[in-house]
């Protein structure tokens, strides 16, 4: 079995932002236990920000916020960062393998190849991939934003069996814990809905840039390539080999789904926001379900928001639904009148329903 392990900032480092070696030392562990047990891992791994801040004496009440510092940071920390894994699966006489990705090796072709032939002969070699973001040297404008959907996009990558997003919370709540000391554990989502986007809310840790929303994103995302995913605690024992084993109570369990998308269309669907929204006529909802059309202008109501060529919009029917997803190739501002121009292409353009 092939296992995607990613944990982020929240369970890596303390109350000041710096690393938590203990934390790495426990992961390393667990993912020692699962290769002695004939299963291959790649680890993705938040922290190199933390990493970085003791090194420059920025921790705690001093730490950054500004782009261009916590991307200096990100430089300092990385080695650091692969430092302490390095040393962490040694004791375990396991070699490490770092391996940097950039959003743009999921969208054009050959990169996605060439990180997929990467990865694969590592895990031949007997190597732990140990992914991170290139946040060095990542544009804002073109980036995952966190390594949840990133961990997300390797599990697909590699055809993995099971994902595992581990966090400081035992998995997605009923409701906010600090508000309401009765929220239960969801065991198991076999359909994403606005309820649990809700119950999911925003980012979790001034440190971190995921939280719950964005774990249930990525997990969309896992579901849609046929990826089973487990949300979980990182300071439970043994949570990857009871994730292995759909131990009862392990985390939140999400449930692939039947039909898979490409890796392209994944990253349109649910890795890139969208700057507006196409509402379109019932016919042009029915056409585009039925699969294998480009949206015309024909079929166009109205549209929502400012947009350049090339950006994600929502395509939404009379009533508002989203049903899906592509990436247009009209500037909002020059939207014609000619019904048709092709204002999403049918190749850029993902069916959500």
């Amino acid at each position: 079995m092939i296992v995607v392990a990613k944990i982020g900032t929240s369970s890596l480092t303390d109350a000041e932002g710096s690393i938590r070696r203990d934390a790495i030392a426990k992961l390393c562990s667990e993912v020692a236990d699962l290769r002695s047990d004939g299963h291959s891992v790649v680890i993705v791994t938040s922290g190199a920000i933390g990493a970085g801040l003791p090194a420059l004496g920025l921790g705690g009440d001093r730490r950054p916020r500004d782009a261009v510092t916590l991307q200096a940071l990100s430089a300092v920390g990385q080695s650091r960062l692969m430092g302490v894994y390095d040393a962490e699966l040694a004791r375990h006489d396991i070699v490490p393998g770092q391996v940097l990705l950039a959003p743009l090796d999921f969208v054009e072709r050959r990169q996605y190849l060439q990180a997929r032939g990467t990865l694969t002969r590592l895990l031949e070699l007997g190597v732990v991939p140990v992914v991170n973001e290139n946040d060095a040297i990542a544009d804002d404008e073109i980036r995952f934003g966190d390594n949840d959907r990133l961990s997300a996009l390797v599990a697909q990558l590699l055809g993995a069996d099971l994902l595992v997003l581990l966090t400081d919370t035992p998995g997605l709540l009923s409701a906010d814990p600090k508000q309401n000391p009765e929220a239960t554990l969801i065991e198991e989502i076999v359909e994403f809905d606005k309820e649990l986007e809700a119950i999911a809310g925003g980012p979790g840790t001034a440190g971190g840039s995921g939280g719950m929303a964005s774990k249930l994103a990525a997990a969309k995302i896992a579901a849609w390539s046929g990826v089973r995913t487990v949300i979980a605690a990182a300071t439970r024992e043994h949570v990857l080999a009871d994730a292995i084993a759909s131990v009862p109570g392990v985390g939140t369990v999400v449930a692939p789904h039947e039909r898979r998308l490409p890796a392209r269309k994944l990253w349109i669907a649910f890795a890139i926001g969208a700057s507006g929204t196409l509402r379109v006529d019932a016919g042009a909802r029915v056409a585009l379900e039925r699969g294998g059309v480009s949206l015309l202008g024909a079929g166009l109501i109205e549209a929502t928001g400012e947009f350049d060529s090339d950006d994600a919009v929502e395509i939404v029917d009379e009533s508002g639904e989203v049903f899906a997803k592509g990436l247009v190739r009209i500037r909002s501002s020059d939207l014609p009148s000619d019904p048709s121009t092709v204002l999403v292409h049918a190749d850029d353009l993902v069916i959500l329903t």
